[in-house]
């Protein structure tokens, strides 16, 4: 059987569900991968280029199971998505600590997990290689008000994944790409977002639950073709770390980059006036 074997995290809706649906339409095979794997149901597939699987990304016994599963029906998995995660809306002080540790458990540590095995198992296969794609966000990049939480669950997956892609070894052929999408026509911002339990008081002036539930529906973009950048890259040969999805991601992404330059070149006297007497740096 030909074709790159995809496995894919969080398929029940949104850009993963289109994702799958992408990639069997382009003749490959899928690992869809859910927390309940038997409610999804996708067109095109047969027992040649379809798998479905539980897997929960805070339990490493899930995650090993599903690779276990994945390289006994494929031998082998050739780009892993880590799509799964959820979104948590509301003030930094009206949010408790087990909903920011859960968010970071899903977010963060499951990823973090997934890419383990994802790397062990790319590194042993023959010929070993294979692409991890990262799901984070434009809020990866740039921060909102009532999502501090949310951006820094993503913020720590750009700086993990930057920080890994530099230790392999280049002949193990594994590559990384963080995907960063902007606003899509998802249940991100219907039933796949969650809001602070106890709304502290001081923040009368914010209505976090209104403006998401207004917002939602009038992103641009669109989860068909956002899953077709997804499919472009990861049969890329040379993809990139990071892209942006969306025009409002490319917006704000370039101001941020603006404004980051002029912070940088304004303050260049204090930060260049710290080393010692002398110093030069190495060649």
């Amino acid at each position: 059987m030909g074709g790159r074997v995809f496995l894919i995290t969080g398929t029940s809706s949104g850009l993963g569900e289109e994702y799958v649906k992408k990639v069997l339409s382009a003749g490959d095979k899928v690992v869809a991968a859910s927390r309940n794997s038997s409610q999804l149901s996708f067109p095109g597939t047969t027992p040649d280029n379809y798998l479905a699987v539980d897997l929960d990304v805070t339990d490493k016994s899930s995650i090993d199971a599903a690779f276990e599963k994945a390289l006994a029906k494929f031998g082998r998995v050739d780009v892993v998505c880590n799509n799964a995660g959820y979104g948590l809306a509301g003030e930094f002080e009206s949010l408790s600590e087990k909903q920011i540790r859960t968010l970071m458990e899903v977010n963060f540590f499951g990823l973090m997990n997934v890419t383990r095995k994802a790397m062990e198992v790319m590194r042993s296969q023959k010929p070993s290689g294979g692409l991890i794609q990262q799901v984070t966000s434009i809020g990866g990049q740039s921060s909102v008000p009532t999502f501090s939480i949310y951006c820094a669950s993503k913020w720590a997956v750009e700086g993990f994944t930057e920080g890994v892609q530099g230790e392999v070894k280049p002949e193990w052929g594994i590559k990384f790409t963080l995907i960063e999408p902007g606003g899509f026509r998802t249940q991100f911002a219907g039933g796949s977002i969650t809001f602070a339990e106890n709304k502290n008081e001081a923040y009368d002036h914010i209505n976090v639950e209104k403006a998401t539930k207004e917002r939602n529906g009038t992103q641009a973009g669109d989860p068909v073709k956002g899953a077709a950048a997804f499919y472009e890259l990861a049969v890329m040969d040379n993809p990139p770390l990071r892209c942006a999805l969306g025009s409002d991601a490319y917006a704000m992404l370039n101001k941020k980059i603006q404004d980051y330059g002029k912070n940088v070149m304004k303050y260049e006297k204090l930060s260049l006036s710290t080393d010692v007497d002398g110093f030069k740096p190495p060649a």
